[in-house]
């Protein structure tokens, strides 16, 4: 039940800080407006919220394996939302991430 509830606050997390910097960039850069702005700054701000249901209790570890999940879901995010291409190499470098993340998050600590 931990690695599951952890796996599902990580990619929530993802969803709300990757939607929210993808949000604003459009606001921002694409010229849609100060809407979607506001909505990536809301978006933005539950990220933070839903860092802090982890299961784990230290901020350090949370947020460093967060960054695992972070790359690969940026890298999907591009996928699904604007028609990147990933190439061997970001696959290859966000798998790192993941096991990285895994390896902070699971690893058996004798506590």
């Amino acid at each position: 039940m931990y690695v599951a509830r952890s796996l599902a606050l990580f990619v929530v997390a993802a969803l709300f800080e990757i939607g929210g910097a993808w949000l604003v960039w459009q606001g921002v850069r694409e010229h849609k407006g100060w809407i979607w702005v506001g909505a990536g700054v809301i978006a933005l701000g539950l990220y933070g919220f839903a860092a802090t249901l982890q299961p784990d209790g230290q901020f350090g570890r949370i947020l460093a394996a967060y960054g695992g999940v972070f790359v690969a879901g940026s890298i999907l995010w591009g996928v699904v939302a604007d028609g990147y291409r990933p190439d061997r190499y970001d696959l290859t470098g966000a798998s790192i991430c993941l096991i990285g993340m895994a390896v902070l998050m699971f690893a058996p600590r004798g506590h």
